[in-house]
């Protein structure tokens, strides 16, 4: 018998699938169209198995789909601009061009050895030409509908990559890929409007039923939606030309417990004060080496600074309270401002236990009347509390009820009014270097901020730029930032900071549809492509760049790029789990770790050790795969052992696909040994082919047609409920099943060509080989799905286990309609209920259909 060989059989399915054009999407008005993607990939050099549980998985579906008589469209591209192509560049003298074409030529390599079912005609990257000149269209556009636009803003700065930073890439105060400490800077900055799609973004993710109900509610905490009153603080006396100070608070029921008046250190008020006196300067500069994130606000140690100022109690005018600066208030959220109620913020409790400042309760819990101490009373708005003396009459009643109850007073009063604030701030997406898209604007002396003229696009980056000195190239380029202004013709210059790389990522799955159109998207391919069925990728990206992405979507509708039925791009998210792996670690003389590859390590005698000397390894069970812990697995070489079949059947099988996976050897080895047992079953098949007989159709004939129709069935509805670990634990049953039955060669080979057609998805390449060894007609990436027969699922017969007095001594097969009065006849016909009736009645006989039969003796 033959031997199974990968290394030759998958290379030659492959090109028969590129020779077939079996993969190339075609708008198809006769077929329903289906369309998944996997988030696509940074282009770093290397592939590894997390890619390649990502890309398998939405491999499966895809093939289904196709099966299934779907126009299935399945892309791939590259996420390739950003700061690790620079930072390459800065450390080889290389250019971020080169080393990125480089790398998305290498995982090209890498990845298509695995046999995924993608049209590469469609392949694209980010850093294309004829991709980032359609985002700067799109930009133009934007601007022209008012959903982009250029203000001041306070940013994170990274110092040493020289940079703005998004709030969600300063990692404990610093850059996230520098390590610096993050600095607050006041720059003039491009923005995306995303914040007046708040409500529009909370409120669609209700309808985003085939979402993880994690991430919806993730995007919905971003969004941050609340109900506060808002109102003012007069101060004292004047400060310059602001004579109060305007606060918001989502707790205006605990206005009784005020201790002071807080404002951000970008305050209009802070800003005033920081001009005339060093003291406040100086404070306001220390606050704003912080990051602006309100996370880094609340791990960082809250510091205040007393201004002198006072501001009277809206309540009461003989009420004064100090008005600091405070570290922990963010500028862009409410108005900047809040007022302080210690007692019932443990931030607020923190700040004035360290500065001396007053505590008073608000309100206590029923029952209660015990101030507070260290821990502040902070109670859901849902639980009810006991007021000690509130303005509007409240006595018990929920927090939620007294907010409401306060508003209406305030309103009512005149002095406040309620409204709904949102987290969600507006989209920065100016970005101070060299690899990314320019943003497609002029300065001009005479005419001011000016969009460049479409025609003239792309605005190309110069490939002559040196990474010699930090900070962005395009600033000192001796000719490419100088131009004509498109409005005037005058000498002007070119804007020198680049798109944010979300923005590359935002509107990648439209540009898929048409990725070679002369504008971002055809209208016709967009209407039938468009939405994305099936979208899969790491839960990583929960919050910003599907939150970027829905934004994009809706702006790219206003804007004639997408029909309305778009604006919610992605119709079903799928957020699958890690690949794992051990790690192994020795210590060096200073007693640093040391970490070594799987491939350098062996088990010797129950212990692991270092091949090479046979030193003893430590092994950490079960870690997420890091570059930097030497705990991957190369999926080339998983390849090149075992093939492309037996890492996707591995990475499918071994846990539900949400969940993380482990990878070991004898993992992938156990599912090697399957597919080879597969390999010689259907082998066997073909061998004994001539001896198939003219008889009719046998028992064993029967029951194996009913039990590939089971398969069918089971096997289906696991790859359409993306539970893959259950079709491979109900084909591995099958193959069980086929090589145990008794029936005829015929039979078995129409068996085993089904069995073909259902590994397809997850292991093509052995599909193709045993479908056309036993005689498929063309290929089976091309064949119909096989369908369950109904007739075929209803059991003949179900057992019936016999229980006498609680213990089974027997069973019974029957039909599963057969009556009551007929069961009870065989049971009692049972030898080993008679024996145990020793030729008596029993006290009782129950028989629950379908279920069980008890005899009571």
């Amino acid at each position: 018998m033959s031997r199974y060989d990968h290394t030759q059989v998958e290379p030659k399915w492959q090109a028969a699938w590129a020779e077939a054009g079996a993969f190339t999407a075609r708008r198809d008005p006769a077929r329903p169209k289906y369309y998944v993607l996997e988030m696509f990939p940074y282009p770093s050099g290397r592939i590894h198995m997390g890619h390649v549980r990502n890309y398998t998985m939405g491999d499966v579906i895809a093939r289904y789909k196709s099966s299934a008589g779907f126009s299935v469209l399945h892309p791939m591209g590259w996420d390739a601009f950003g700061m690790p192509a620079e930072n390459a560049a800065m450390a080889t003298g290389g250019h971020p061009k080169t080393w990125t074409y480089n790398n998305i030529a290498v995982m090209r390599d890498q990845m298509k050895p695995l046999g995924l079912s993608i049209d590469w005609s469609r392949e694209f990257a980010t850093c294309d030409p004829e991709y980032y000149g359609q985002q700067q269209a799109m930009f133009l556009d934007f601007l022209e509908k008012g959903l982009v636009y250029r203000k001041n803003a306070v940013v994170n700065w990274d110092p040493v990559d020289m940079t703005v930073l998004a709030n969600e890439q300063v990692i404990d105060g610093c850059g996230w890929r520098s390590g610096a400490p993050v600095e607050r800077r006041e720059l003039t900055q491009w923005f995306f409007r995303i914040s007046e799609y708040s409500d529009e973004l909370l409120s669609a993710l209700d309808g985003l039923e085939n979402w993880p109900e994690k991430v919806r509610t993730m995007q919905a905490n971003w969004i941050g939606k609340s109900r506060g009153l808002q109102f003012s603080f007069d101060l004292t006396a004047p400060a310059g030309d602001i004579d109060a100070i305007e606060v918001y608070t989502t707790r205006p029921d605990t206005l009784m417990g005020a201790s002071f008046v807080g404002i951000s250190a970008d305050h209009p008020l802070a800003r005033q004060l920081e001009a005339g006196r060093e003291d406040v300067a100086a404070f306001c500069a220390e606050c704003r080496q912080m990051g602006t994130s309100e996370a880094d606000m609340e791990k960082a140690e809250k510091k205040g600074f007393d201004t002198g100022l006072r501001v009277r109690h809206p309540l009461d005018p003989s009420w004064e309270l100090p008005v600091w600066i405070a570290n922990f208030i963010l500028m862009d959220y409410g108005t900047g401002a809040v007022f302080a109620c210690p007692a019932h913020d443990q931030r607020d409790l923190d700040f004035a236990r360290k500065y001396d400042l007053p505590v008073k309760n608000a309100f206590f819990l029923p029952g209660e009347d015990t101030p507070v101490g260290t821990e502040a009373l902070v109670p859901a708005k849902s639980e009810t509390v006991r007021f000690a003396d509130h303005f509007a009459g409240i006595a018990e009643t929920t927090g939620e009820a007294a907010v409401e109850a306060t508003i209406r007073f305030a309103e009512t009063a005149g002095w406040g009014r309620g409204v709904e604030n949102y987290r969600l701030r507006d989209w920065g997406l100016s970005r101070q270097r060299y690899w990314g898209c320019p943003i497609p604007v002029v300065h001009c002396d005479s005419c001011g901020v000016v969009p460049e003229r479409k025609e003239n696009l792309p605005v190309l980056l110069p490939d002559d730029v040196s990474f010699d000195v930090p900070g962005n190239p395009l600033d000192r380029h001796p000719t490419w930032r100088d131009c004509a202004c498109p409005s005037c013709g005058a000498p002007a210059r070119r804007e020198t900071d680049t798109m944010d790389t979300f923005v590359d990522s935002s509107w990648y799955y439209a540009r898929f549809t048409a990725p070679r159109a002369t504008t971002p998207t055809d209208a016709e391919d967009a209407a039938y492509w468009m939405n994305v069925d099936q979208y899969i990728g790491g839960i990583e990206h929960a919050i910003l760049h599907l939150l970027y992405s829905r934004f994009f979507a809706r702006a790219m509708n206003i804007c004639g790029h997408l029909p309305d039925s778009a604006r919610e791009p992605f119709d079903a998210l799928f957020t699958q789990g890690m690949v794992t792996h051990a790690i192994y670690l020795t210590r060096n003389a200073e007693g640093r770790p040391v970490y070594h590859y799987p491939e350098e390590v062996e088990s010797r005698d129950g212990r692991t050790v270092l091949t090479e000397t046979g030193a003893e390894v430590e092994v950490i069970p079960s870690a997420k795969m890091s570059k930097s812990k030497n705990n991957v697995v190369d999926p080339l070489n998983i390849i090149r052992d075992f093939g492309a079949d037996t890492a996707r059947w591995f990475i499918l099988s071994d846990s539900p696909p949400e969940r993380d996976v482990e990878w070991t050897a004898s993992g992938a080895e156990a599912a090697f040994r399957h597919l080879q047992r597969v390999w010689r079953l259907a082998d066997d098949v073909r061998q004994r082919a001539e001896e198939a007989g003219a008889a009719g159709p046998s028992d064993e004939d029967r029951a194996l047609e009913k039990a590939t129709h089971r398969a069918i069935a089971e096997v289906t509805a696991g790859i359409e409920g993306f539970a893959f670990n259950t079709s491979v634990a109900r084909l591995y049953a099958f193959t069980t099943t086929v090589a145990k039955s008794q029936a005829s060669v015929p039979a078995k080979a129409a068996a085993m060509r089904v069995m073909a057609q259902l590994i397809s998805p997850m292991t093509p390449h052995l599909a193709e080989e045993i479908w056309t060894m036993l005689g498929g007609t063309g290929l089976v990436a091309q064949a119909p799905w096989p369908e369950a027969d109904p007739a075929m699922l209803v059991e003949d017969t179900i057992t019936l286990p016999i229980q006498i007095n609680g213990k089974k001594r027997s069973e019974l097969q029957v039909p599963p309609d057969m009556p009551k009065a007929e069961i009870e006849k065989i049971a009692l016909a049972d030898p080993a209920v008679q024996k145990a009736l020793g030729g008596g009645s029993p006290k009782k006989l129950i028989v629950v259909p379908g279920r069980i039969v008890n005899v009571v003796v």
